[in-house]
């Protein structure tokens, strides 16, 4: 027997895989879990090469990941905090603008890149088998990665501007952390596998992350917000997780702001929002189970 033929019946020994839906809604996201279980190695094999594609043969590699959120933090801080008086009305405004994009950041790279990443390792998903939610997963954690670095910038400039947060505050941090990974891993797996059936899913979520930026309190307070809306108009911009977890993030670490008003019952409101993030990731991820089962006929 050659190798050829050894091979053929190595091939042949191995059990049978379903790609598409498992039977049960309960049982069958069991089955999904184990199965991105069983392939964590390779997951941590895809987040590293996410990490390092996107620095390749760059001469100051992970310094990239922080020049878009500083440059963003330079033009704001200028157009908005100096040139319009935003910085008059928000005490530490640099820490409180900077304190929105870091968690905007996590949240818009991992529904952006996480959309786009069933398609653009169309080669994987068409020659071998393995559990496709992989692929936004990685995209997640490649997120967090930057996240993790932007997060350190922000923690020393609280310690630079003499005001870093201490107490019972921190706890606002998880449980808003919690929320955004949530809710942009249920859409990254929504709309990765939708994209792959209608490419035009990839430029709307691009419109709709710019929108959702400004309707999110980042460059802006929710004083302001109070101060322009009623209170019918007030709930429907809560409607929105993000704006709850961004002020998750105010809350922990823009000290000066202490003070200043906040909706309600934050900590509920937040909590809420973590339990509907991880009822709709559960949602997200049956339909994903249902329709990746033509992926590779699709790409």
């Amino acid at each position: 027997m050659d190798l050829r033929d050894a091979r053929a019946l190595e091939l042949a020994a191995q059990p049978l895989r379903t790609a598409g839906t498992r039977p049960g809604v309960f049982r069958g996201f069991g089955h999904s879990v184990k199965d991105i279980w069983a392939h964590r190695e390779l997951l941590d094999l895809l987040i590293k090469r996410e990490v390092k594609a996107r620095y390749k043969d760059s001469a100051l590699g992970f310094v990239w990941s922080l020049m878009r959120p500083l440059a963003m933090l330079l033009i704001y801080y200028i157009a908005l905090g100096k040139f319009l008086g935003a910085a008059r009305d928000i005490p530490d405004f640099a820490i409180f603008i900077y304190t929105g994009l870091t968690a905007w950041g996590l949240f818009s790279e991992a529904v952006s890149t996480g959309t786009a990443s069933i398609v653009q390792n169309a080669g994987l998903v068409k020659k071998v088998y393995l559990p496709r939610e992989i692929f936004p997963l990685a995209s997640m954690g490649s997120a967090l990665f930057n996240f993790a670095i932007q997060l350190g910038i922000l923690v020393v400039a609280t310690i630079a501007v003499g005001n870093f947060p201490a107490g019972t505050r921190w706890g606002y941090l998880p449980l808003s952390l919690a929320v955004i990974v949530v809710t942009a891993l249920g859409w990254s797996l929504l709309l990765s596998a939708i994209n792959v059936y209608l490419r035009d899913i990839q430029y709307l979520v691009e419109i709709a992350i710019m929108i959702a930026f400004w309707a999110s309190p980042i460059v802006y307070s929710w004083a302001l917000v109070q101060g322009e809306l009623s209170g019918t108009l007030q709930q429907l911009y809560l409607t929105n997780p993000m704006t709850a977890a961004i002020m998750g993030f105010q809350q922990t670490f823009w000290v000066a702001g202490d003070g200043q008003p906040v909706p309600d019952d934050l900590t509920g409101m937040l909590w809420a929002w973590l339990g509907i993030g991880i009822v709709f990731t559960f949602v997200a991820q049956r339909v994903f189970a249902r329709l990746q089962g033509n992926f590779a006929q699709e790409l």
